[in-house]
């Protein structure tokens, strides 16, 4: 696709902003941006200098004939949304999740194959450097054949955090739609692997919150929390999204190894941690410890002979990424620059598409239905 692409993003929040701002670094020109708020799109299209604002999707589509749609809203408007950008031809950038149902998720995955547009799933953890430098190490046989992966994480979040899409499934909330698809693709990713069955449980305990006006950015909502001395004067509405999940799955991985991976999900939202969150992958050979809940480092490695030991980030990893500090808009930016030039004829480089994220939510409808083992689908 030759001259200067356009682009429309929906959602004007923390990921419609930071979607925006990726193609600018990919050299799409962001033609519109709409949201469901006149009076907060105006302003954040006014101060991005977008020179299209609205509250009209469909019009946005039709008027600006976009070639790359992304998708920043919530979850639970995705499917409506997303194929009407199919059906008009658009190659779509969508966060995670996908939908909130597999059957929906797979319907998006199946029309935009059939209208051969380019679709990426926004799962963007996996671009983590230390998670790259993980999947670089295993590639090369350091801890030989892999056995496991654990991902633990306890965030210790308020109780009280104003009500919002995060607190409901069919908004797109839950802890394994926003917290669980990031891990899973850096587990995927680091072992070149892919998803074999699933299960797990999921809990709800936040069962209901405060209502609170005025939280429009994702990142803000902390600063709403009601008081404890104005807790009986506000109103409150049930929530079921979940808030803690402990997972198991096997992966194929690339490596050769005698059985599958076996991987380790366990996530507390409510419950505080004593010791860090980490990632890590064990074999026959050697372990990566990889602390924070996305990988964010420090990594370290240990042999049956030795301690542990840190293994530096290398250049040739760091130069391979946008020169950004902010881990999700340095990751959205790397997804979207793959994209981009995949859209451009320059090839397609195994990022995540749709179909990805189709996979993704068999996993998590699989976890929350809790009813045992679940072989996740090959192909739609």
């Amino acid at each position: 696709m030759s001259g200067q692409l356009k682009g429309l993003v929906l959602g004007s929040g923390f990921a419609g902003q930071g979607h925006a701002e990726a193609m600018r670094w990919c050299g799409v020109e962001v033609v519109g941006m709409v949201s469901r708020t006149e009076e907060v799109v105006q302003r954040v299209a006014g101060e991005m200098g977008i020179p299209y604002a609205s509250t009209e999707w469909i019009g946005a589509l039709d008027a600006l004939e976009p070639d790359i749609v992304a998708i920043g809203t919530p979850g639970g408007a995705h499917h409506e949304q997303i194929l009407a950008a199919i059906e008009r031809g658009c190659h779509v950038y969508c966060d995670k999740p996908l939908t909130t149902s597999a059957a929906t998720s797979k319907e998006l995955y199946v029309a935009a194959r059939d209208k051969g547009v380019k679709t990426a799933f926004a799962a963007s953890f996996r671009y983590q450097p230390h998670a790259l430098l993980a999947k670089k190490l295993i590639a090369e046989g350091v801890i030989g054949e892999p056995w496991e992966t654990e991902c633990i994480s306890h965030y210790e979040l308020h109780p009280h955090i104003p009500w919002g899409w995060s607190h409901r499934i069919d908004l797109g909330g839950g802890r394994l739609s926003n917290n669980f698809t990031h891990k899973l693709s850096i587990v995927l990713h680091a072992l070149e692997g892919s998803l074999i069955d699933i299960n797990g449980e999921a809990r709800n305990d936040m069962h209901i919150a405060p209502v609170v006006s005025g939280v429009h950015d994702f990142r803000e909502r902390a600063d709403f929390i009601p008081g404890p001395e104005v807790l009986n004067d506000v109103g409150w509405r049930d929530v079921d999204s979940e808030w803690s999940y402990s997972v198991m799955a096997h992966v194929s991985p690339a490596r050769s190894a005698r059985q599958p991976v076996t991987s380790v999900f366990r996530h507390g939202g409510m419950q505080p941690r004593f010791g860090d969150d980490y990632v890590a992958f064990y074999g026959d050979e050697a372990s990566i410890y990889i602390a924070g809940a996305y990988a964010q480092g420090p990594l370290h490695v240990k042999t049956p002979d030795s301690d542990w030991e840190r293994v530096e980030l290398p250049s040739s990893i760091k130069v391979t990424l946008p020169e950004i500090e902010d881990d999700t808009q340095r990751n959205w930016t790397q997804l979207m620059q793959e994209f981009v030039a995949d859209v451009r004829g320059d090839g397609y480089c195994v990022y995540q598409t749709f179909e990805d994220g189709w996979i993704f939510q068999e996993a998590v409808d699989a976890v929350r239905r809790g009813d045992g083992w679940f072989v996740v689908p090959g192909d739609a």
